[in-house]
């Protein structure tokens, strides 16, 4: 594939730059301080793995939007698709008079989402939109209230949603009081824990059993890969024994797909590689390449319980924001992206899955696909060490690499490339990071 954008990491001044440091100040004057960003470089363009700021730095992209960009930034594709498309119509309303796209990305999500029962879909603009309507949809088909996530989760800035993340802070410090009938449990944290899937789970049943009571729940969601929680991803079985918890008890299974579905980890959907097909799939960040689009997506009789204008908002499923998705769905299978994920993943294993061994402050890396995550810990225990992070990406930035941070405890150095990116940019990302684990030893 070529590229607009060379794919190289090239700084021609330090970061950040005197325009971003001109922009810094404007913002600081207009914008709210609640709105907090990773790094105050500001981007012009980007293309691939690449992103290009004001001053012509151009820096490799390990975050991705956090999981939007998973094709590549400014894929030309994309943007024709949306550019042809908002000529013709930008927007009617869906819910008022209808249009084609949001039929077709209907029918392409009942397609490649795991199942072979009946889907149905709504279109939303947001994960945590996407999040608020699955739990609507789960008490009404249900008639029951309780809400299960899991510890470590993220499932949204929406009150409802924060109610739903684990930790307190940011997201949720000062701003309750939250809505009731939501209930955190414990997950497979197999670094921590130490347990297999069927003990880890039966600890999460026998909690919820206890606690809560099976028959009052609605629904339990998951992040087959917590994003947010520091890339936990469950021992083999966990699932398989929620699910069938689930099934025996008529509670409706939400897999929160917003960051590792589409393609991310060498599979639609990252239920997948845990051999579950969940009743209800949450998507957005990657199915749309940049433009704003979600969708709540899952077996018909559930999707269905909700009445006529029960679910739905202004803007879901617009058309601009469809037609980049059927472009995206299209690159997808056309350039065989899947595949490409895996290629990232097997890349990423052989340069960094060693660095628990080489470096004290690493106490695991682990990862599917294009979806990592370097767990750094005071040496010679399993203590989270956040200020640790906090240098690396300091240390990162500076020389034009943008991880992105995770874990409940901020001490998770979460990459997540495009799936385009290629072994040289990996190696270089990788030197750098290298070379900032060096520099706090």
């Amino acid at each position: 594939m070529e590229f607009s954008v060379p794919q190289q990491r090239k700084l021609v001044s330090e970061l950040p730059g005197p325009k971003s440091i001109a922009l810094q100040e404007r913002r600081v004057a207009s914008v709210s301080r609640g709105a907090g960003t990773l790094a105050n470089i500001y981007m012009d363009h980007g293309a691939g793995a690449i992103l290009v700021d004001v001053d012509g730095n151009q820096l490799i992209d390990l975050g991705c939007g956090i999981g939007v960009t998973t094709i590549g930034h400014a894929h030309p594709e994309v943007a024709e698709a949306a550019y042809e498309q908002s000529k013709k119509l930008t927007h009617t309303l869906f819910t008022v008079t209808p249009y084609e796209n949001y039929v077709a990305v209907a029918e392409k999500l009942a397609e490649i989402t795991p199942g072979d029962f009946e889907k149905h879909s709504v279109l939303v603009n947001s994960g945590a939109e996407a999040v608020e309507n699955a739990v609507k949809i789960a008490r009404k088909y249900t008639g029951r209230r309780a809400i299960v996530s899991l510890d470590h989760a993220f499932h949204g800035r929406t009150n409802l949603t924060m109610a739903m993340t684990y930790r307190p802070w940011p997201e949720r410090a000062g701003m309750g009081p939250f809505p009731g009938e939501l209930y955190s449990v414990p997950v497979s944290y197999p670094f921590r824990d130490g347990l297999s899937g069927e003990e880890a789970a039966a600890k999460t049943i026998d909690y919820i059993t206890t606690h809560i009571g099976a028959s009052e729940v609605a629904a339990f969601f998951v992040e087959p890969i917590q994003g947010d929680g520091g890339i936990v991803i469950p021992a083999p079985g966990y699932f398989a024994a929620i699910k069938a918890f689930c099934d025996e008890n008529g509670i409706v299974f939400v897999a929160d797909e917003i960051q590792a579905g589409i393609a991310r980890t060498g599979t639609w959907y990252s239920i997948e590689h845990h051999g579950v097909v969940p009743d209800l799939v949450t998507t957005a960040k990657g199915i749309a390449g940049g433009f704003p689009l979600a969708a709540v997506t899952g077996r018909a009789e559930i999707m269905d319980a909700v009445q006529p204008g029960g679910i739905g908002g202004t803007f879901g499923g617009n058309p601009v924001s469809t037609a980049a998705a059927l472009k995206v769905f299209e690159i997808i299978e056309r350039d065989n992206l899947l595949g490409e994920a895996l290629r990232v993943e097997h890349a990423l294993q052989a340069r960094i899955g060693d660095w628990a061994e080489k470096f004290d402050i690493v106490g695991e890396v682990r990862g599917k696909g294009a979806m990592f995550g370097v767990e750094l810990v005071k040496p010679g225990t399993r203590e989270p060490n956040p200020e640790a992070l906090s240098a690396v990406l300091k240390f990162a930035l500076a020389r034009g690499v943008i991880p992105l941070d995770a874990g409940s405890w901020d001490s998770v150095l979460r990459i997540m490339p495009s799936v385009v990116i290629s072994e040289e940019l990996i190696d270089d990302a990788a030197t750098v990071l290298e070379e900032a684990f060096a520099s706090l030893a």
